[in-house]
């Protein structure tokens, strides 16, 4: 599978500990991030991960930033992406269950590397449930 990450200052240590994780696991990841701690502007990290979501350059993307937010409201901006802001596992199980959401957004600055990385593993797994989820995802786009 190939994986687009993306992260600002707040989400660079989280980012290469998920790297790691993610080709121990065999797969191909395109570095869109920041790889230092000094400041960035986070939407310049974020917005190529959601084009190569939008392009099917990538198969999923795992965003990083202090809160979370300010990459998930980034991400959303682009057309078929469904970007999940995540703090626990159950709402990234729901998130890739009930909305099949190809961008887990991480608030680094308020989960440890732990769960960071058990969230990875998770939205990776989790299957979308399809069934009555598909109308209510395709009612997204704005037409």
């Amino acid at each position: 599978m190939i994986i687009a990450i993306g992260n600002d200052h707040a989400g660079t240590e989280y980012k290469f500990a998920i790297i790691d994780l993610l080709e121990k696991m065999g797969h191909t990841i395109i570095n869109f991030g920041t790889d230092t701690n000094e400041s960035v502007d986070y939407p310049d990290y974020i917005h190529p991960v959601a084009v190569a979501i939008e392009n099917k350059e990538a198969d999923l993307g795992i965003i990083l930033c202090g809160s979370g937010n300010g990459a998930a409201i980034t991400a959303n901006k682009h057309q078929g992406v469904r970007a999940a802001l995540c703090w626990s596992k159950e709402l990234v199980e729901l998130a890739r269950l009930h909305n099949n959401a190809n961008i887990l957004s991480l608030p680094a600055r308020f989960i440890s590397k732990y769960q960071a990385l058990e969230y990875v593993e998770t939205f990776l797994k989790t299957e979308f449930e399809g069934g009555r989820h598909q109308r209510r995802i395709e009612k997204i786009p704005v037409k």
